[in-house]
């Protein structure tokens, strides 16, 4: 065998084994899209999908690079989302409706719901004197600030009946809001159901909670959306987003505990039983009700509930479904 030839398998052998070794081996070459895709809020067991599906090579699968961010309220990743420094996000479409509604930010498209019923809920301890909507009469009610629980509250008053004049507020930051009721600041708060564990842990007892999908069972909960004008320019980027996302979201709700490990790895801050708790607690609301697809989004169901917001005062008539939901880029369109 010549030099030559000798020099070239050991070449080869020595270029397989720094392939096989190397862990970077497999990052991108400059072939796939990158993406920036912005959390509902911070790290928790609700957005845990997107680390799965990106662990696990689906985002990679479907040609995508992405970098996940943390997101904060829903007004600024609307913002950021505007203004081109994000592709996706995950977001409250009920918040997005009544934003476009209200003319706050209306060049967004959402593509596929996460949450197929509202997380919006009031959070009490069981062992206090609210039981019902009408026992929230006169009583301290906490919430994130500028967040789409104080902004639904009004709709949710007025189909249990109560006034929504007859609660007070008391506001703080997101992360702050268990400690407004576990300090006694507040008897209730007004936010995300599948938060009871985290609340539970902090108030050192057992909650009742009462969904606002009981008396608003048209409202959805998050959903995947993007830009109006991604929308329309690049659909089927849009298309390789949503499944990849929703592969992360069907294996998350099939093993929560492994999903909130993981997100526990890639954001130390966050806690295994708390993640594991809110996709737990999600999980039923992930279930399209007409019984399509994963992520589906029922038209007429989200024209009522925005007939509902219009009644409710929240805006003036006139928005429609198509002006909030990207409908030919839902799954099962």
């Amino acid at each position: 065998m010549g030099r030559s030839r000798i020099v070239s398998i050991l070449l080869v052998a020595v270029l397989l084994a720094a392939g096989c070794q190397n862990p970077g081996a497999d990052e991108d070459d400059g072939s796939l899209r990158r993406i920036v895709y912005l959390t509902a809020f911070g790290a928790t067991g609700r957005d845990a999908f997107a680390w799965v599906a990106q662990e696990k090579g689906y985002f990679r699968d479907a040609g995508l690079d992405v970098e996940i961010r943390l997101g904060a309220a829903l007004s600024d990743n609307m913002r950021t989302l505007a203004a081109g420094r994000a592709d996706f996000m995950n977001s409250d479409l009920i918040g997005g409706v009544i934003s476009a509604g209200q003319g706050t930010f209306t060049g967004f498209r959402v593509f596929a719901a996460i949450h197929q019923q509202s997380l919006v809920s009031i959070v009490t301890p069981a062992d206090g004197p609210i039981k019902k909507p009408a026992d929230l009469a006169g009583k301290r009610l906490g919430a994130a600030t500028a967040s789409v629980n104080q902004v639904l509250f009004p709709a949710y008053a007025k189909a249990t009946g109560l006034d929504p004049a007859g609660v007070t507020w008391v506001n703080a930051a997101p992360a702050q809001v268990p400690a407004l009721l576990a300090s006694g600041r507040v008897d209730a708060l007004c936010t995300f159901l599948i938060g009871r564990p985290g609340i539970e842990a902090a108030a050192g007892k057992q909650m009742t909670v009462l969904p606002f999908s009981d008396a608003l069972p048209d409202t959805f909960g998050n959903a995947l959306t993007t830009s109006a004008s991604l929308a329309e320019s690049d659909p089927d980027l849009v298309r390789r987003f949503r499944d990849a996302a929703l592969r992360g979201l069907a294996d998350t709700l099939a093993d929560p505990r492994a999903a909130a490990e993981l997100l526990h790895e890639r954001n130390p801050a966050s806690t295994v039983a708390a993640a594991e708790g809110e996709i737990t607690l999600m999980a039923p609301l992930t279930t399209p009700t007409g019984g399509g697809p994963l992520g589906s989004i029922d038209r007429d169901r989200l024209t009522r509930a925005i007939a509902m917001l219009t009644d409710a005062g929240l805006f003036a008539p006139g928005l429609t479904a198509d002006e909030v939901v990207a409908f030919p880029l839902t799954p099962g369109s």
